[in-house]
């Protein structure tokens, strides 16, 4: 392995300046600061994470708790997207990520353990059941959080607008003359909540009696729940004009109990659904959905994140908001003409 004495020695400077050159002073000249960081290069140098560490009380890692009750894992597309997109920003502030786990071999942790076994220097919460109490150690302890569409209380968190979204998307149909609108919903859940409260205000401004019966529970990323849902309200005696879905993957276990009901979207039916993923804008007619925007939520996490790790005492609690837009497809048919 390369150290700074090597590069020292073939710079024929001290290691002293070595070292101010890698860590940015500026006490010394340009020219020796790029003939160092050149020669660094060249001969392929990499910081010892340990001494860093030692040197700095920081790991630049951070940890993600991420567990799916879904069991789509990182093929859940929403997901996947903001981790992904917290990946990029994470390195490119100068930090590895590693996700957090209750199972480490043989070996039982919590998840503070766990997070404390890594020397993490923040943790940013994904996707669990946020109301575990293991979490809630985790978010009470000495490790800076941030958590996503779930706020505890004097942290920080970044919000999908799952009221306004659902809103937008409830008054989009009212616009396009709709007046019966089914909405099947995920598991009871924070984000449920808030999309139920967009819905039932939007439908109230839109003097529309929403019928008990055309609201009903499914779950999320789920087709079978979804296609079971759908099967139930469109037997019904009085059926909607339109339906919506808790997420874009969950519309396809819909559109199979339609097909199976021999009715045509958006002919018998309009359907719209949640997140955008790139998947149902490749069906035909494409999906007409509300866009979750996916890679701002997980770089804004992060950046958080790591305001909360470096500034602890200038960083005040937050709730930041990532609002979305409708993506207009083929799905909804127009009565109000």
């Amino acid at each position: 392995m390369v150290t700074i004495k090597d590069i020292s020695k073939a710079c024929n400077v001290s290691t002293t300046t070595v070292s101010k050159a890698l860590n940015g002073y500026k006490d010394i000249s340009d020219k020796t600061r790029d003939l160092v960081l050149k020669t660094a290069r060249e001969m392929h140098y990499f910081p010892n994470a340990a001494a860093r560490q030692l040197k700095t009380n920081m790991s630049h890692n951070i940890g993600v708790l991420f567990v799916d009750e879904t069991n789509s894992g990182l093929t859940h597309e929403y997901f996947s997207t903001i981790l992904n997109s917290a990946k990029e920003e994470a390195e490119r502030l100068g930090y590895d990520m590693t996700f957090i786990s209750k199972n480490m071999g043989r070996k039982n942790f919590s998840y503070l353990d766990h997070a404390r076994y890594r020397k993490v220097d923040g943790v940013l919460i994904a996707s669990i059941n946020y109301k575990d109490q293991e979490v809630i150690n985790l978010v009470n302890s000495e490790i800076p959080t941030i958590s996503i569409d779930y706020a505890y209380d004097n942290h920080s968190s970044v919000m999908s607008d799952n009221i306004e979204g659902t809103y937008e998307l409830t008054k989009f149909l009212i616009n396009k003359g709709h007046k019966k609108i089914a909405f099947i919903h995920g598991e009871k859940t924070s984000v449920t909540e808030k999309r139920l409260n967009g819905f039932f205000r939007a439908c109230k401004e839109g003097g529309i009696l929403e019928k008990k019966e055309w609201v009903v529970e499914a779950k999320y990323h789920d087709t079978k729940s979804s296609e079971e849902a759908t099967e139930k309200i469109m037997k019904l005696q009085e059926k909607p004009t339109a339906i919506m879905y808790p997420d874009d993957f969950a519309y396809l276990g819909g559109l199979n109990a339609l097909e199976k009901l021999n009715l045509s979207v958006p002919g018998d039916v309009s359907v719209v659904g949640y997140d955008g993923v790139k998947l149902t804008q490749v069906l035909r007619p494409k999906l007409t959905t509300y866009y979750q925007n996916a890679e701002t939520i997980g770089v804004k996490s992060i950046r958080k994140l790591v305001e909360i790790i470096e500034q602890p005492k200038f960083c005040v609690p937050e709730q930041i908001m990532v609002g979305g837009k409708i993506i207009e497809g083929g799905t909804v048919k127009d009565l109000s003409k």
